[in-house]
């Protein structure tokens, strides 16, 4: 029997949990890194593997997930979505070495990328006018807040339990996963969206999985194998790159490129001969959907990338605990959920164009603050009311941003325009960590090299050292500083450089969501609930 309709409103808080089960999961690693790394001996490359598989998978995946919902049942995937991801959660607690942990984060990667674009288009089908906007605000907003929430509950969870409390840090969504899928089946309407006949779009799925796939592992891999020249040789199993005279990421790149440009043809193809297509790139000529996106690619590189600098700066220079890291960033949750509050009561009275505007303005200003004040002398300190204001903008921003990208959607494309609007933000999302991570590491490797030089201490030794910090993503500074017979200095340097590094990755993100802010100007003035012209 179908959900009463004064029940949606309790079946938006399960969607809601759904979405933050996995949101969770995606920054929850952020601040248990160091103790997997310990743990699990994992390398520089690794720890950005472990990040990166999960939303690599996720990313490549959204626009096939946006279309089979849409045909299978939105609710029925929502629920293998986050079954899916809970077994994969609960194998990454179980994970003994590199490989398995990698492995278990792709699957959990697979079952996330089920569930964003289903709970978008839910909320979609179930609400309209101005419930539509108080609904994505709630979305929203506990998007922002659980970015700031999962690394307080990891740091509690690897401080509280001992040298295995971040194995509890996967392990828990399985009785949240389990509260989840009981709440969406009582709560919760079914929806579908009749298809075009015709077999699915087989192989647009796999270009655009392909194209996603070269894309992001070129921008993570750059620095490892080298961006033109060979750094290190490539091997996939017995297979081996050489040295060509150029390295492997060039050419994964131009591949990324290529299968870019097939992925489009094709599409425009199917469409042509009305077969079902994975993208209806006709979506990117109602104005309102193609400026939001826009917004929302550059903005997602900002707003995630930074994430992934803060609590490695925080554990492992200013010597924070997992669970006082995870403290430091409930300044910015604590300014997503005032924002969220904010965006509800002002929802059909603020258009949503300008809340966006406010919301990246101030996710600016407070990124800006995090590059001027971040210093391993005054500690976090000053960087927490940066973090606040940061907070403040996500809460706006993204509850908001997502209605302004679908206000013109008509109704029989909102499942593919969710899955479309989802790809492009974690596209973001998994961009900006892969070159936001890429400056923090590069700028640390050269800033510790001459730094060690200015103390006197070069060549192979000053070399290894660097190196050992890099590799370790910074995580063996406190361990530096606990052996006496590495001198002070050294240390220091370490120290100063892994700042300079955090510095320039803020920087960074600054600079994307300049960009950002700059591309809100060019979105849909009008509120949510006025008649959309399709």
């Amino acid at each position: 029997m179908a959900p009463l309709a004064r029940l949606r409103w309790i079946g938006l808080i399960f969607i809601s949990m759904a979405i933050s089960i996995v949101i969770i999961d995606g920054t929850i690693v952020n601040t248990i890194t160091p103790k997997v790394i310990e743990a699990l001996k994992l390398s520089s490359n690794e720890v950005q593997w472990v990040q990166e598989s999960y939303i690599l998978v996720f990313a490549a995946l959204l626009l096939v997930w946006g279309s089979i919902a849409d045909a299978i049942g939105r609710k029925r995937l929502l629920v293998i979505g986050i079954l899916l991801f809970v077994a994969a959660s609960v194998w990454a607690g179980y994970s003994n070495d590199a490989s398995q942990m990698i492995l278990a984060r792709t699957v959990q990667g697979l079952g996330g990328s089920m569930v964003l674009p289903t709970t978008l288009s839910l909320v979609n089908a179930n609400f309209q006018g101005k419930e539509r906007g108080i609904a994505f605000a709630v979305w929203g907003s506990t998007i922002g807040g659980m970015v700031a929430l999962g690394p307080v509950l990891g740091g509690w969870l690897a401080t509280s339990f001992g040298d295995e409390g971040w194995r509890l840090a996967f392990s828990i969504n399985l009785p949240i996963g389990i509260l989840i899928v009981a709440g969406l089946l009582l709560f919760v309407n079914e929806s579908k969206v009749q298809q075009r006949s015709g077999a699915p779009d087989f192989l647009g799925a796999l270009l655009s999985a392909a194209l996603f796939l070269t894309l992001v592992f070129g921008l993570i891999e750059g620095r490892n194998y080298g961006w033109w020249s060979v750094n290190k040789e490539f091997t996939l199993g017995s297979w081996s790159w050489g040295n060509p005279g150029f390295s492997v990421i060039p050419v994964v790149l131009a591949l990324s490129v290529a299968f870019g440009v097939l992925f489009v043809l094709w599409e425009k193809a199917r469409e042509k001969a009305h077969k079902p297509v994975l993208l209806d790139l006709q979506l990117f000529s109602i104005t309102s959907f193609r400026n939001g996106s826009i917004a929302a690619l550059i903005i997602s590189m900002g707003e995630f990338g930074i994430l992934f600098a803060i609590p490695l700066w925080l554990q492992n220079v200013i010597g924070l605990s997992p669970i006082d890291s995870g403290l430091v960033l409930l300044w910015l949750a604590g300014g997503a959920f005032l924002a969220s509050g904010v965006g509800g009561a002002l929802s059909g009275k603020l258009a949503p164009a300008l809340a966006v505007r406010i919301g990246v303005g101030l996710e600016l200003l407070g990124v800006i603050g995090v590059a001027l004040f971040a210093n391993d002398q005054t500690g976090w300190g000053p960087i927490a009311p940066c973090l606040f204001i940061y907070g403040l903008g996500i809460g706006l921003a993204t509850a908001q941003l997502t209605g302004v990208i679908m206000v013109d959607v008509p109704m029989n494309q909102i499942g593919q325009a969710s899955g479309s609007q989802s790809t492009v933000r974690q596209i973001g999302s998994a961009l900006g960590i892969a070159v936001l991570g890429t400056v923090l590491f590069t700028q640390v490797q050269s800033a510790l090299i001459s730094k060690l030089a200015a103390v006197g201490f070069s060549g192979v030794g000053a070399e290894e050292f660097t190196d050992k910090v890099v590799q370790s993503a910074g995580g063996v500074i406190p361990v530096f500083e606990n052996t006496p017979q590495i001198p002070v200095e050294y240390v220091q340097a370490a120290k100063d450089a892994f700042t300079e590094g955090a510095k320039w990755a803020a920087i960074s993100a600054a600079l994307f969501l300049a960009l950002g802010f700059l591309a809100t100007f060019r979105l849909s003035k009008h509120h949510h609930g006025e008649k959309a012209k399709n």
